[in-house]
């Protein structure tokens, strides 16, 4: 059994073959998709897409690039949606200073608010990191989600042993995408073999980060077995 806990498969990339790519996964013996948002807009729209496909699940939040235009009230708008019975997180949240798209004082106050949601309504999050390890650490150990049993996931991970380290203490998974099947992604690989397996998840980010040997092409729920085997 295969579980991709973070593809974007409401993306236009999937519009023209979408159950298809849904029913590719099956056969790869993928039985859960788990499919994150990025904007209030975009909760609906996977939200749609759980109702639609039975092993499709959906998180709801607001990605650190959308929170530029952040109001508190969205909490409330959060905390409707999460009622769905097919949420299983709050995501996609998280930092991101790689892209200068919201100030960083609005994204710490986005993912704080959004960490103490998750953790009122007991639900993990799906926590994305770009170049900003320090400050996601230290806003993930200052939130209620620190302690808790299974309080989420830094998905996509690509950064240091010593966040590695202090995320795995305060018991968050550790997802890996297509890079780390990637030749010259030796130390990536490395890394994720001195997490504990249950610890360790896998994830496509489709259509994004393709593995070896699909790299250059729109990435897809199937080939997560690729990122498992490695």
């Amino acid at each position: 059994m295969l579980i991709d806990s973070h593809c974007h498969l409401d993306f236009v990339r999937f519009d023209e073959d979408r159950d298809a790519v849904v029913q590719r996964a099956l056969n790869a013996g993928v039985t859960r998709i788990i499919v994150p948002a990025l904007d209030l807009n975009n909760c609906r729209a996977v939200l749609k897409l759980a109702d639609r496909y039975e092993g499709v699940f959906a998180a709801v939040g607001i990605h650190p690039n959308s929170s530029a235009g952040w109001q508190d009230n969205w909490i409330g708008v959060l905390r409707d949606l999460a009622q769905h019975d097919k949420v299983v997180a709050i995501g996609e949240i998280g930092l991101d200073y790689y892209w200068d798209k919201s100030p960083k004082p609005v994204q710490h106050r986005a993912f704080g608010l959004q960490l103490e949601l998750a953790a009122e309504l007991e639900l993990p999050v799906i926590v994305h990191n770009r170049e900003s390890n320090a400050d996601v650490i230290s806003l993930l150990a200052a939130s209620p989600l620190n302690g808790v049993e299974k309080p989420g996931v830094l998905h996509s991970f690509a950064a240091d042993w010593q966040t590695a380290v202090s995320a795995l203490k305060m018991g968050f998974y550790l997802g890996f995408t297509g890079p780390v099947t990637f030749k010259k992604a030796e130390k990536l690989r490395e890394m994720a073999g001195q997490v504990p397996l249950d610890r360790l998840l896998v994830e496509t980010d489709a259509p994004f980060l393709t593995p070896h040997p699909y790299r250059g092409k729109r990435n897809e729920p199937a080939y997560v077995a690729y990122v498992a085997e490695r």
